[in-house]
């Protein structure tokens, strides 16, 4: 799902220059989970915009189902994003004063083609255990019941690759438990391909590796113990 060689990503600062990548490498297989960690601005939110075609300005090589995003412009990154890639953000970004559902159904607005029926906006929230606050305003859902509508919109289009940034760190220890083990649930059950960025690897015990982000590369940190 994921091939990236070589990737190098400067940040400049009038005359100071700071590498955040220098030369990294990257494999991910189709229905891996594997989880980026590393100390605050070691890069990983870098590495996710990158993945995400989000960020294009990089040196190296990025492949996402073998597509290779310097080759794209920005319409072909836009319906690349759309259609293969979901993400979920430490801030859900929900738009406070609409409903859970319509929240969910939001990526349908930038999506080529049909949007897809209410129905499946409506499976997504079953998935996430929220079937019955589908009409519910994002302004009066609680941290957790928010992070699950933004994983249900993650899901509308079924994209098979999941990039999430620090998706539980807004979170109480026992509801940032519940959302990881949810995560691990729908990936397994979707065969998705996850990229999981997070200061606290423990929570995630069902990823298949832990990489560590550091000096501007990635290294073994441990491994998965298991389903969560």
């Amino acid at each position: 799902m994921i091939e990236v060689e070589g990737l190098r990503k400067l940040f400049r600062d009038g005359d100071t220059e700071t590498r955040i990548l220098d030369g990294l490498d990257l494999s991910v297989g189709d229905g891996e989970l594997v989880v980026v960690t590393g100390r605050s601005g070691s890069g990983k939110s870098t590495l996710l915009s990158i993945l995400g075609a989000l960020d294009s300005r990089y040196e190296g090589t990025v492949r996402i189902g073998g597509v290779a995003l310097e080759s794209l412009g920005e319409r072909e990154r836009s319906r690349l994003r759309a259609m293969r890639v979901g993400f979920v953000f430490q801030g859900h970004n929900l738009l406070p004063r609409m409903t859970a559902l319509q929240n969910v159904l939001l990526p349908s607005v930038f999506a080529a083609g049909p949007p897809p029926p209410e129905a499946r906006a409506l499976e997504a929230l079953e998935q996430v255990g929220l079937a019955g606050l589908a009409r519910a305003r994002a302004d009066r859902l609680s941290g957790g019941e928010s992070q699950r509508v933004a994983i249900a919109r993650a899901l509308l289009l079924r994209p098979p690759l999941l990039l999430c940034d620090e998706p539980t760190g807004s979170l109480d220890e026992e509801t940032a438990a519940d959302i990881s083990r949810l995560f691990v649930t729908l990936q397994r059950e979707r065969k998705l391909t996850l990229v999981v960025a997070s200061h606290d690897p423990g929570l995630w015990t069902g990823a298949s590796r832990i990489l560590k982000l550091a000096a501007g590369s990635l290294s073994a940190a441990s491994t998965g113990v298991g389903p969560a």
